[in-house]
């Protein structure tokens, strides 16, 4: 049985009640009205490194998913959390059902503040056009007001890989939109804003010419990835996702994977074809295990890409590692 590799973190139904104790007590990071800075909560770390770059000394981060040991799939708000989401000046999520806790929480923390939805910006996004001038607004009274029901791809859309920060393209758009609403909220700051965008712009175009590299040496290499985390980076690196569907699904949903799956996937590491394996050692099983040391046992290079930005990154150095990671792998 597959499972997630995650401390399990507890919480509780957020109430109005503890909201109140909560404001009451001290105020979270993104609460400081001290600072003159923009107020930007983020769902994951990864979203808080990316506006970090762009706000510069001009904004204050705060990212409710800060540890390998927190799931966005399954986390719960805290009351903590959805006092920093009330006073966020703008909010960052994944969407497409990645985190799907900040339903919930926008809505129960009553914040005004725009709310930029990364998938949104990925070209595969059913109904996806250019969001650049786009940021749904928050909700102000119900869920039936909310700008994020589950028809507008923030509940989990069957065959749309939502690990979109994975994607260089994808953030860069996002990197711009977040560029334009910060201008908006402190359009004394907007060439500052403009300019690191356009700086962090550049950063990501190195890191689609370590793509272009692998591609340009390495393309139509087969590879087999665990889980779907990394297959938009791969696929830009022009690698071939030979991996049976129902595997990765199966190990991202938390399931069994079934055994004629598992057959067709240890005879795929038998047949030669393989040149690289990719694991999530976020996530794991008996069968992501098997898989793994049958990969070893035929000498395949097996390289670890996470889902959450490692300690000490930020998400530049971070991508650049996995694309050296996946460049020395497929060398060897």
């Amino acid at each position: 049985m597959t499972r997630r590799f995650l401390a399990p973190v507890i919480l509780g139904a957020v109430s109005v009640l503890a909201l109140a104790g909560c404001a009451g007590g001290t105020a979270s990071p993104a609460s400081s009205d001290s600072t003159g800075k923009v107020k930007v909560v983020a769902s994951t770390d990864v979203y808080g490194s990316i506006a970090q770059a762009v706000g510069g000394d001009y904004v204050e981060v705060a990212s409710i998913i800060t540890s390998p040991s927190q799931d966005p799939h399954e986390y719960e708000a805290s009351a903590q959390d959805q006092l920093t989401l009330k006073n966020a000046g703008l909010v960052i999520e994944n969407g497409a059902g990645y985190d799907a806790f900040m339903e919930s929480l926008i809505e129960a923390s009553g914040t005004s503040a725009p709310v930029l939805t990364a998938v949104e910006y990925n070209h595969d996004y059913p109904g996806s056009t250019d969001h650049a001038d786009d940021a749904s607004p928050a909700p102000s009274e119900s869920a039936d007001d909310h700008g994020h029901s589950d028809d507008d791809g923030h509940a989990h859309i069957e065959g749309f890989n939502e690990h979109v920060w994975y994607d260089p393209h994808t953030i860069e758009d996002l990197t711009e939109a977040i560029a334009e609403q910060l201008g908006k909220i402190a359009p004394e700051h907007v060439s500052d804003f403009n300019a690191n965008a356009e700086a962090f712009a550049q950063q990501i175009a190195g890191l689609e010419d370590s793509l272009d590299a692998i591609k340009a040496k390495d393309a139509g290499k087969k590879i087999f990835v665990t889980e779907p985390v990394p297959v938009y980076l791969t696929t830009t690196a022009g690698l071939d996702n030979a991996t049976p569907n129902e595997f990765s699904e199966a190990v991202e949903e938390g399931q069994d994977v079934p055994p004629a799956t598992l057959l067709e996937s240890l005879q795929l590491l038998d047949s030669g074809q393989i040149s690289v394996m990719i694991v999530n050692p976020q996530t794991g099983g008996a069968e992501v295990t098997q898989v793994q040391n049958e990969a070893k046992s035929k000498n395949i290079p097996v390289i670890e890409f996470t889902e959450t930005l490692p300690e000490g990154q930020t998400y530049i150095s971070w991508m650049q590692s996995n694309i050296t990671a996946l460049s020395d792998a497929l060398a060897a």
